[in-house]
């Protein structure tokens, strides 16, 4: 079987694997299609996201759905033919975080797809997947996977709503429209805002955001003052779009930070912070809502406008090229296997 694979910046490959069994409590999926995740973008751009950088070959991806294909021993609730869905994360289940129910920031998780730990957590854009049994959820036959394949980063924009607490009825900012900020807008409009409005520096995402649900669109730089915003939420990964959030929340307003940042230290208006008592928060991944996503794309939550391209496995370059062009695409995704149950 084949998977693509990041070896530093720039060197992005298809390469042979052994093909996957499955041990107890484990499943195969054959992986049908992976979405390509502004991580995996870094990873192939500049050999790492954030503070975490590729020191061995690393099996990207981690937006992943198909088909399970084999069931280990002690696993009698799954069956071969059944579409599902992967939650990317292991956790420890008995740290304090785990136990208050944020998982997403169990110090001792394992994601999908990730370089924080040596050896790295190998990918999902592989055509067989070994994942534990707990990792999967059934999703009905109703949802095509070709749209299923947003839950992942779905949950990861539920979460980052849900930092900023109670959103019904209220004016929210969202800065940088690509998909993760498109999906941010999406979530804050279903879980009740009020009015959205989306920032960018390019017109094409700004189109998309209108799309999914942005009541108005700002294209960066043309000074416009927004007015009684009362939460902002960040998802360019940007100093400048941190700022922005600092600056136009209102008075005693919260500011969610889900876009990840340049490596090192970044600045910002910090007595804007003090002076004007606003909330500053990070969202970190996802944890139960990634089952709240599979719902809300199952209700037609109305997603079609974000998924943009599709590449066959073997063109994953230029798949990753297109993707990295954020005035031509928006979510783009790869066809990894159509194989059938075995």
């Amino acid at each position: 079987m084949y998977a693509c694979v990041v070896h530093a910046a720039g060197d992005l490959r298809i390469e042979e694997r052994d093909g996957a069994e499955p041990g107890p409590g484990q499943v195969v999926v054959g992986i049908e299609y992976g979405g390509i995740c502004g991580s995996d973008l870094h990873y192939y751009r500049e050999g790492g996201v954030g503070d975490f950088r590729v020191r061995e070959p690393l099996v990207l991806g981690h937006e992943v759905v198909g088909r399970i294909v084999a069931v280990g021993a002690g696993v009698d609730n799954l069956s071969t033919g059944t579409a599902v869905g992967i939650h990317p994360a292991t956790t420890c289940g008995v740290c304090a975080e785990c136990v208050a129910g944020r998982s997403n920031i169990c110090a001792y998780s394992n994601y999908l797809g990730s370089a924080a730990r040596t050896p790295h957590i190998q990918g999902g854009f592989v055509q067989e997947l070994v994942v534990r049994a707990d990792q999967v959820r059934v999703l009905p036959e109703s949802l095509e996977l070709k749209t299923a394949v947003l839950a992942e980063p779905l949950s990861v924009a539920i979460h980052a709503v849900r930092q900023a607490g109670e959103v019904d009825g209220k004016r929210v900012l969202v800065t940088g429209a690509g998909p993760i900020g498109l999906l941010v807008v999406a979530a804050a409009k279903r879980s009740g805002a009020e009015y959205v409005v989306s920032t960018d520096l390019q017109e094409t995402p700004l189109r998309l955001a209108a799309q999914v649900g942005a009541d108005e669109t700002v294209k960066v730089g043309d000074g416009r003052r927004l007015e009684d915003i009362d939460v902002a939420i960040e998802a360019s990964g940007t100093a400048g779009g941190l700022r922005t959030c600092l600056e136009q929340v209102r008075r005693g307003g919260t500011v969610v930070q889900v876009g990840t940042l340049p490596p090192g230290d970044t600045g910002f208006p910090g007595n804007l912070l003090m002076t004007r008592e606003l909330t500053l928060r990070g969202a970190f991944r996802f944890a139960e809502e990634f089952d709240t996503a599979i719902e809300w794309l199952v209700e037609g939550i109305g997603l079609a406008p974000i998924v943009t391209h599709s590449f066959p496995l073997e063109e994953a370059r230029a798949a990753f090229e297109l993707a990295s062009d954020r005035g031509a695409a928006s979510k783009v995704l790869l066809e990894i296997s159509g194989r059938t149950p075995r």
